[in-house]
């Protein structure tokens, strides 16, 4: 087996934990939207495009305020939109970060540390706290893939 093919193997503990890691982020990344369609569909409001105040058998009695912003519903879309912005870095670092071999602990921290930072500020936005506790555990996300692509970057040009 060569190099690369054992390193993204599950013989290679870093792998495991970034690909358990990335799963999850993954997850949430593809359940968020199904958070707002609920929204939407528990609301009956929040839609976006004209033809969706059309009667159809989900909107039997269609309004022209459904398009009109409703806050329950924009939580959830800003939300998903955090995630695009954060969670696609963190897979594409992550990965770069596997193929540059790590140590196994200096892994686990990073990869974890997003998780958890990401699963918390979740919990903060959805519940609607302060601006500066989702901003501190974006942060915590933002900096732990930073190191990543840090450590990936001085490992590839010290080869």
């Amino acid at each position: 087996m060569d190099e690369v093919a054992l390193t993204l193997s599950r013989e290679n503990p870093v792998f495991v934990a970034y690909a358990l890691a990335a799963s999850l982020m993954l997850l949430k990344l593809l359940l968020q939207p199904w958070m707002t369609v609920f929204r939407m569909m528990k609301v009956r409001a929040g839609f976006r495009s004209p033809e969706d105040v059309k009667r159809s058998p989900i909107n039997p009695t269609p309004d022209p305020a459904q398009l009109e912003p409703n806050e329950y519903v924009e939580r959830s879309r800003r939300l998903n939109l955090n995630d695009l912005e954060s969670i696609p870095a963190f897979l594409v670092a992550g990965l770069l970060f596997v193929l540059a071999e790590p140590p196994l602990l200096l892994a686990h921290i990073l990869l974890w540390t997003y998780v958890i930072a990401r699963a918390a500020h979740f919990v903060a936005y959805v519940t609607a706290q302060v601006h500066d506790i989702r901003a501190t555990l974006w942060t915590v996300s933002s900096l732990s893939v930073l190191v990543m692509v840090v450590y990936t970057l001085v490992r590839v040009l010290g080869r």
